[in-house]
């Protein structure tokens, strides 16, 4: 009867297999290498012998390897540990092993599977439901962006991450986060190492040289039309961006982008929904949200405020006469001099048709309000030229100012309402103060 067995063993069965074999001594010191190391860790066995397994450790797993390490050397069996190492190109490798201790030998035994391609699949469909989770998330782009960051940086050793955006309108590219860990600025990042090309297609851009080869920038493509990009830096010490790298930003790319444009499309939303679209002035909603705070602050830090509320004067006639697209450029050159009057944490406001309410706060006196409102009166009554048109409309301003703290935003809007009415009785482009 045939045996089933070989009558002799190959000396270099172990070379055969596919996984690695490793034995270290009691120091962590590589004393024998199968040749399947070559392949998974890029070094040849003889480059090995004699260093420390913990000199290809990951730093990020450096410790809970070395605990593992003494479970084993304690006569653990570890069947299934799972760590990342890094290779003689810098690529970062995923290792399953398999270790127990050889208390006659005073060897730990350990079988190495590269299970990367199986943990880049796995890590491609976490990032896909993280990008996703941070999408409906982030309030606004900023907030999004360092959330991806941090995404990415888990999983490639970053030490700049940019995102850059194409404005249509003027054609440049401008960065709208950037991050570095050297406070490096961005300055010529999209000469370097974005060429023009990546805004015309999906291809990544990565320098040849070793130096250009510490970067990588990939388009951030919607629709087939390129609006953005991401760039990248390796950090120091972990070699170049390898061709996983690349497909693994590739792959995401497509997900960012997603991500990018809903948030700046929630955020236009928002905009839309608060403002204006005419003259880009807050709106009625908007400006209740603003008083109502403007009035707990008041309250809370025993501050003052002020309501002007104006319409303008003749404006119905012009508007009539004149057409309403010179009614419509009217009400933004309005808008753009009101802004222009008062300070950035003012707030100007359209209620509708010719209405506008100014907002002040943190007022020393009420004679503060009624300086503003003379300015306002000046330069509103200051001729427009619309058309190659001399226009004039001046304001009729109604200020109402609490003299409690029982007053409310409404109350406040009312009696500024009314005030401003009494202005027009009284023949308009003037001010009136509230009783």
């Amino acid at each position: 009867m045939n045996s089933a067995y070989p009558k002799a063993i190959p000396a270099n069965a172990l070379d055969l297999v596919l996984d690695a074999v490793c034995m270290v001594d009691e120091t962590g010191t590589f004393v024998y290498l199968s040749a399947a190391c070559e392949r998974i860790f890029g070094y040849a066995p003889e480059e090995l012998i004699g260093r420390t397994f913990m000199e290809l450790v990951h730093p990020d797993d450096l410790e809970i390897t070395l605990q593992t390490a003494d479970r084993v050397r304690n006569g653990e069996l570890i069947p299934h540990f799972e760590n990342r190492y890094v290779r003689k190109d810098g690529a970062i490798v995923h290792i399953m092993w398999s270790a127990r201790w050889s208390e006659e030998d005073k060897l730990r035994i350990a079988v190495a599977r590269d299970i990367t391609e199986r943990k880049q699949h796995e890590t491609r469909q976490a990032l896909v439901y993280a990008i996703s989770e941070a999408a409906n998330k982030a309030g606004d782009l900023n907030t999004l962006c360092s959330q991806v960051h941090q995404i990415v940086n888990r999983l490639l050793p970053v030490s700049l991450f940019s995102l850059a955006l194409h404005d249509p309108a003027s054609g440049e590219m401008g960065f709208r986060y950037h991050y570095s860990d050297n406070d490096k600025p961005p300055t010529e990042l999209s000469s370097r190492i974005l060429p023009e090309q990546a805004f015309g297609d999906s291809a990544i851009s990565q320098g040849t040289s070793a130096e250009q080869a510490q970067w990588l920038g990939v388009p951030l493509v919607t629709q087939g039309a390129a609006f953005g990009a991401l760039v990248l830096h390796r950090k120091p010490g972990f070699g170049a961006f390898t061709e996983n790298d690349r497909a693994l930003l590739q792959y995401v790319s497509t997900q960012i982008a997603a991500a990018v444009q809903r948030v700046q499309m929630q955020t236009q939303l928002q905009f839309l929904s608060q403002h204006d679209q005419l003259t880009g002035l807050p709106n009625r909603t908007l400006l209740a949200d603003r008083l109502a705070m403007a009035s707990l602050r008041a309250q809370r830090d025993s501050s003052q405020l002020a309501v002007l509320f104006l319409d303008l004067n003749r404006f119905k006639e012009i508007n009539d006469s004149l057409g309403h697209a010179v009614g419509d450029q009217l009400l933004q050159q309005v808008a753009g001099r009101l802004s222009g009057v008062v300070r950035a944490s003012d707030t100007v406001a359209r209620m509708g048709g010719d209405e506008f309410v100014i907002l002040l706060e943190n007022i020393l006196h009420s004679e503060h309000a009624c300086q503003v409102a003379e300015k306002v009166c000046a330069a509103l009554d200051a001729p427009y030229l619309i058309e190659a048109r001399e226009v004039r409309c001046g304001a009729s301003i109604g200020i109402a100012i609490p003299q409690d703290q029982l007053d409310d935003a409404h109350q406040l809007l009312r009696s500024a309402d009314r005030a401003m009415y009494r202005a027009k009785e009284l023949g308009g482009s003037r001010y009136v103060l509230a009783e």
